[in-house]
């Protein structure tokens, strides 16, 4: 049998080996006896030192380190890594969309319920047997993909791109084959954005004092005003100003839009940035969305924008100015039944707005004015009913539409403070202050300002809308609103009327 000595027992085994050595030999003397146990108690003394320093360390040891991993603990750690892998893969197969670019999700839906003194039978068939006073609706829904196409870490040259799609309701229709049957309205998805964005200075890669600068190449929102070019999701009112259909300026145009700003305010601590100036200008088909354009001439378009150069503790802080204009040719046609050939006619869009948000109080302003060349009968008279040609006579006048609207609102609320929005709150990302915003507007809109009598040919098409509402914002994607609206008809030959909206809106 093999067997290995610690160190202290090595040196007694030599200590007592020399000495049973001796004890073989003669018989030693007394000096020599003397000696030899000397040897022997210094060589016990060292012992008992070196095991009491053998103990000490031995202790420290077990106290800091742990015991060495065996074969069966590495192949444990090895099978839950794999199975570790296995469910994130599993996740990403199966319960994550995948795509080739970076791509951002959204959407936003309208749920509605609406009660009217007047009957109506718009947007459904029109043999329905009585006029409805009240409609469940979903009156918008959108899904929306935006993303990188190239990224620039340097500069900020980045490479966007957006494609959107928005619910559209039809109109009825009427069938004449085999028998004449009115349909119902029905509803499709249509293309909304589609565009590319390049960046030419982006001050959120090189810095927020930085000017901005990009360009966009698609179907996109023009720039005309407030409104126009304001999202659902943020626009106070459930219905629009009258002028933004009525003058064509909330549709969606193809071509080349550049956009950009100058000399901005930055207060770090507020995470507040404000422009001194905010331009843009546009060429654009000008004949609507998923439109090839209906002429040989191109729209143009231009925006300019001055905010009061104040400090973010100013009260004049948020207070904008703005002037928005677009001209282009328009196809004019006869309105009587018989077929002509269309001519180019001008087209011409103005407006003024003011806006001013500074927590709680807020205000916006817009005026909006339209031209568009119409056949006329003289050209020494307007183009009122009475003179608007129903052939093509060759002489073309101007109608003259005018539209304006007043929004005045209260708001409450911490949803926008960025202290209290959930930031450092260690809640959940779905849990969002509440914000209460009451708010009147008062939206004024005239197809024809030529158009003055009350009754006759030359009959009035002027409308006032007068609205109370209010708005709950209890997520960061979610409002409930209540509007309470009174039209005013200044044709003596239609019904003033009111009705109430109420209306959830949500988003992703």
């Amino acid at each position: 049998m093999k067997f290995k000595l610690k160190a202290g027992n090595q040196i007694l085994a030599l200590a007592l080996f020399a000495y049973a050595g001796t004890s073989f030999g003669a018989t030693p003397s007394t000096q020599e006896l003397q000696q030899q146990i000397e040897e022997l108690k210094s060589t016990v003394e060292l012992l008992g030192q070196q095991v009491k320093a053998g103990k000490s360390s031995s202790s420290g040891a077990a106290a800091s380190t742990s015991e060495p991993a065996n074969k069966d603990d590495i192949s444990g750690l090895r099978a839950d890594l794999e199975n570790y892998k296995y469910d994130v893969q599993r996740l990403r197969d199966y319960k994550t969309a995948q795509t080739n670019r970076t791509t951002t999700i959204t959407g936003s839906t309208q749920v509605r319920f609406n009660a009217t003194t007047t009957g109506t039978s718009t947007g459904a068939a029109t043999t329905q047997s009585t006029a409805r006073a009240s409609s469940f609706d979903i009156p918008l829904s959108t899904i929306a993909f935006a993303g990188n196409l190239f990224k620039d870490y340097g500069e900020g040259h980045n490479l966007d791109y957006k494609v959107g799609f928005a619910y559209a309701k039809e109109s009825s229709t009427t069938s004449v084959t085999p028998t004449t049957t009115t349909l119902a309205a029905t509803s499709l998805f249509n293309l909304q954005d589609a565009y590319i964005q390049y960046g030419f200075i982006n001050p959120a890669v090189t810095g927020l004092e930085d000017a901005n600068l990009n360009l966009s190449f698609g179907q996109q929102l023009t720039v005309f005003g407030l409104e126009a070019q304001t999202t659902d999701e943020l626009k106070p009112a459930i219905n629009a100003a009258q002028f933004v259909s009525g003058l064509g300026v909330g549709t969606r145009q193809i071509g080349l839009i550049l956009r950009g700003d100058y000399s901005p305010y930055v207060d770090y601590g507020f995470n507040y940035r404000a422009p001194l100036l905010e331009y843009a200008v546009g060429v654009t088909n000008g004949s609507g969305p998923n439109q090839s354009d209906n002429n040989s001439q191109k729209d143009y378009l231009a925006r300019i924008a001055v905010t009061a150069p104040v400090d973010y503790t100013s009260w004049l802080r948020e207070l904008k100015f703005g002037l928005s204009y677009q001209t282009g040719e328009k196809n004019v046609l006869a309105s009587g039944a018989t077929v002509t050939t269309p001519v180019d006619g001008k087209s011409e869009r103005y407006g003024f707005d003011i806006y001013y948000n500074h927590l709680p109080f807020g205000a916006t302003y817009e005026y909006a004015q339209g031209r568009d060349d119409s056949f006329v009968t003289n050209l020494n008279q307007p183009a009122s009913g009475s003179n608007i040609a129903t052939t093509n006579t060759g002489k073309t006048g101007q109608i003259r539409s005018v539209g304006q609207t007043l929004t005045l609102f209260y708001t409450w609320g911490e949803q926008w403070l960025k202290s209290s929005n959930g930031t450092g709150q260690g809640k959940y990302d779905d849990w969002w202050p509440k914000t209460y915003q009451p708010f009147l507007r008062y939206d004024s809109w005239d197809a024809n300002t030529d158009n003055t009598a009350a009754s006759g040919t030359n009959v009035t098409g002027k409308i006032d809308i007068s609205t109370v509402g209010f708005n709950l914002f209890f997520a960061e994607t979610t409002k409930f609103q209540v509007n309470l609206n009174d039209y005013h008809y200044y044709n003596h030959a239609k019904t003033n009327y009111q009705d109430l909206i109420v209306q959830f809106q949500f988003g992703f």
